[in-house]
């Protein structure tokens, strides 16, 4: 049986906000505006944090470890009290890391240096993993590593004038709307089992490998939302953070458009995606299975499954191997026209 736990704090926005503003395409946000954040950060501060971005993990484990309240100055202090060599360890070696990888970057780290090996070995491996890193994040990833000294100051740096410049403010925007979701996910009924309220919470996610897992914590975030992350920091143990943004609400401050409405509606105005979706109400498909049906490309087919995903409007189920298998949520077409209507007539 799993237990369930619930954690709270703006230290996880903190990172992922700052994973969100690096691939702001995976979460509909506008590049342009995700970019234009980026830029009150000196020239130096951005280029770490874009190097880092290209290879690094959201800390989701060691964050859970921060004392209260948990926010982004005890992140900071965190980093802070750590020797230099000690920062990118901590932010990016996670706990359900490849031990072989783990090896050869703390290998690279001592020495100081990569060999030709090493390269070859740790790009195979992110490429076997599905996350093939291109040319430029491999390099980035090696020069980080084998400065380690230099990249853990140089981020403790960049962190410290990304909190100044921006999350300082945002983290007193979003922690009204964290306490909010923590509150109404806690005072679900008691008699959901543990899938049923993880699909609830994540707007339609079913990890099968949860069901070996003994611990489940819960964690709100107003940056991941609608999508979720998930680490394991133990054996038996798994860390899941939830989007805790309101449909009406934006990633942007002062949009008077909600971020839900405008996914929706750009998804639903593809007729590859509507061609998808009726598909997908058919019966649930891989998306290996989707492209053959369609006859295109299975990245093509990935790319619309995501801003299906952004939208709320399929379900997936994660088996224990990873592999995706994904139906139509039609019920959130009732959301959607609700959202609409709200919007237009909002008197």
């Amino acid at each position: 049986m799993t237990t369930l736990d619930w954690d709270f704090g703006a230290a996880y926005d903190f990172f992922i906000s700052l994973f969100v503003l690096h691939h702001a395409d995976r979460f509909g946000l506008r590049p342009s505006w995700a970019a234009g954040v980026r830029q009150r950060l000196s020239a130096a501060g951005r280029e770490v944090l874009e190097q880092v971005q290209t290879f690094a993990p959201v800390p989701l484990a060691w964050a859970s470890t921060l004392p209260a309240p948990k926010d982004s100055q005890c992140a900071l202090d965190a980093l802070a009290g750590l020797p230099l060599n000690e920062r990118i360890l901590s932010l990016c070696l996670t706990p359900d890391m490849d031990e072989q990888v783990r090896q050869t970057l703390q290998a690279i780290a001592a020495r100081a240096a990569w060999t030709e090996a090493e390269q070859e070995y740790l790009r195979v491996h992110y490429l076997r993993r599905g996350d093939a890193l291109r040319p430029a994040a491999l390099n980035n990833l090696l020069t980080a590593w084998s400065r380690a000294d230099e990249t853990g100051e140089r981020l403790l740096l960049a962190l410290r004038e990304y909190a100044q410049n921006f999350f300082l403010e945002e983290e007193k925007r979003i922690r009204p709307y964290l306490q909010l979701s923590l509150e109404d996910s806690q005072g679900l009924p008691a008699s959901m089992q543990v899938d049923e309220l993880v699909t609830r919470l994540s707007r339609g996610v079913r990890f099968e490998s949860l069901d070996s897992v003994e611990a489940l914590t819960l964690i709100p975030s107003y940056w991941s939302a609608p999508l979720v992350f998930i680490t394991r920091p133990a054996p038996g143990q798994a860390l899941l953070v939830y989007g805790a943004r309101p449909d009406e609400a934006s990633l942007v401050p002062g949009s008077e458009v909600p971020d839900g409405l405008v996914g929706a509606l750009k998804a639903l105005g593809d007729p590859t995606r509507l061609r998808i979706l009726r598909d997908l109400a058919e019966a649930p498909l891989t998306p290996s299975e989707l492209a053959r049906r369609l006859r295109l490309r299975p990245p093509t087919v990935i790319h619309h499954l995501r801003l299906l995903r952004l939208a709320g409007l399929v379900h997936i189920t994660v088996s224990a191997s990873n592999e995706r298998v994904y139906a139509a949520r039609l019920e959130e077409l009732d959301s959607i026209d609700a959202s609409l209507r709200g919007f237009l007539l909002p008197n």
